[in-house]
């Protein structure tokens, strides 16, 4: 049997495969996911800085508020480290081997979830310094009504209770909400050690009295205290006053993120038409090096805004999502002119589902054209670098992260960045652009407005500061 080949029709018209050879594709610029809003830049006031240096001077501060104790876990035993007893203010003034001494003085109490290890009264044990290693410790009293009141709530590196190991001060109820992990000073215990030791003693009673002066002569912010007297008639002899300065402020040094940008002529020159090949390998830079001056604001560990909390301002949350109840109990502590929220957005997810559960949506803002969240009319904004356990993007939607609420402007904290030449402000960094081979291009402007430091040859520069 033979075989008849089968024999394709002639075609009518142009195919469209080879239509497509003389066309020409329309391509995009290329995408980057690591962009983000960076909301925190538009938020924050940027102010003109001289000389690279921005020093905060403040009133001279008496009492210093009390700083984050430092437990350091040794298989089963734990221990606080000797240095970081000086947040203690009771402890400030001691030298190191007198803290070295009490540090070997605290014992190590376990206690499980849910347990009063602490009763409100009992004279035998709230007569105690008490340093959270673990866990999370609530503080209550009994109200007016009957009810118990919470005072206070404490997490890993806190302290409460050094009062009470002088004077007549007491500790309230102390609870333990999970399972958690306490280095206790017992006072009996402390006065038994100081009456072998006079050496130590002599210098604890120095630093308390020293402390107590200084408490003397200070405000409820630590501050020395300004002399004043309300009259209403007569000539009363009027007191005398003036207010004190530090004398060493705190200083923030700018520094810059640099990198050297790469490109081969012959990519610049031979394949650059409508979408041009320098320009994009600039833009896409610009970009990574505004995404890691976020991240620096944030986690820098000089000046960054998460090391910036002092102790006193920071509270852990009640029982694990954060809550209504935690947003509120922040804004009690930023409660002059607070600004806006900063949390990462899983952050705010979980906080909107506890609204939700409580049947309390919490409401939205339209902020430069997107919505926002909000809670007591104070925005939520989102921000990726808060890190959820050390990441931007977490693999589930457990771990845990900080949630900052700002209140900004300079005398209650500011942005800080360089002027430009001739006192215009500078909306990002100069960055020289240079080619592999030695010829350079100039580009007048960046998409994203930023001023551009360009190189034209070996002696002539010319910067472009934004219309």
């Amino acid at each position: 049997m033979s075989q008849i080949s089968q024999i394709s029709p002639a075609p009518l018209s142009l195919s469209a495969a080879a239509a497509r050879n003389l066309a020409t594709a329309t391509v995009t610029v290329p995408q980057n996911a690591a962009r983000t809003p960076r909301w925190l830049h538009k938020l924050l006031p940027w102010v003109n800085i001289d000389g690279g240096v921005y020093r905060v001077n403040r009133r001279k501060i008496l009492v210093g508020t009390p700083g984050r104790l430092v437990v350091i876990a040794e298989g089963a035993k734990s221990r606080v480290e000797a240095s970081s007893l000086r947040g203690i203010p009771l402890f400030r003034g001691l030298t190191d081997a007198a803290l070295a001494d009490l540090s070997g003085l605290f014992a190590v109490e376990r206690h499980a979830a849910g347990q009063t290890f602490v009763k409100e009264g009992d004279a035998a044990k709230t007569k105690k310094l008490l340093i959270v290693a673990e866990g999370k410790i609530e503080l209550s009293v009994d109200g007016p009504q009957g009810t118990r009141l919470r005072q206070n709530l404490f997490g890993p590196g806190s302290f409460f209770g050094a009062d009470t190991l002088f004077g007549e001060a007491s500790l309230p109820a102390v609870k333990a909400l999970d399972t958690a992990i306490v280095l206790a000073l017992d006072r009996a215990k402390l006065e038994t050690h100081l009456k072998k030791h006079a050496s130590l003693r002599k210098e604890i009673e120095a630093s308390s009295a020293a402390l107590a002066d200084a408490r003397a002569h200070s405000n409820e912010h630590g501050e020395s205290v300004v002399d004043l007297l309300t009259t209403q008639g007569g000539e009363p002899k009027l007191p005398t006053t003036f207010v004190d300065y530090e004398e060493d402020p705190r200083e923030y040094h700018l520094g810059t993120i640099q990198t050297v940008l790469r490109t081969h002529t012959r990519v610049t020159d031979l394949y650059s038409n409508k979408i041009d090949q320098l320009r994009e390998q600039v833009r896409l830079t610009v970009e990574s090096v505004n995404e890691w001056e976020e991240w620096e604001l944030i986690n820098n560990a000089d000046f960054g805004l998460l090391n910036a909390v002092v102790p006193t301002q920071r509270i852990p949350t009640r029982s694990g999502p954060p809550t209504p109840d935690d947003l509120d109990e922040l804004l009690s502590k930023v409660w002059k002119k607070p600004a806006f929220f900063l949390a990462h957005p899983k952050a705010i997810a979980a906080f909107g589902r506890e609204c939700t559960r409580r049947g309390v949506p919490p409401p939205t803002v339209n902020l430069f054209g997107s919505p926002f969240l909000t809670w007591r009319g104070v925005p939520l904004v989102p921000s990726d670098k808060l890190l959820i356990d050390g990441k931007t993007t977490p693999d589930g939607n457990l771990g845990t992260t900080s949630i900052l609420l700002l209140r900004v402007g300079e005398g209650r904290g500011a942005g800080r960045r360089r002027p430009a030449e001739g006192g215009r402000p500078r909306r990002g960094r100069a960055r020289p652009l240079r080619s592999l081979h030695g010829n350079r291009r100039e580009l007048d402007r960046l998409a994203s407005g930023h001023p551009l430091l360009l190189l034209g040859g070996p002696d002539r520069r010319r910067h472009r500061a934004p219309r």
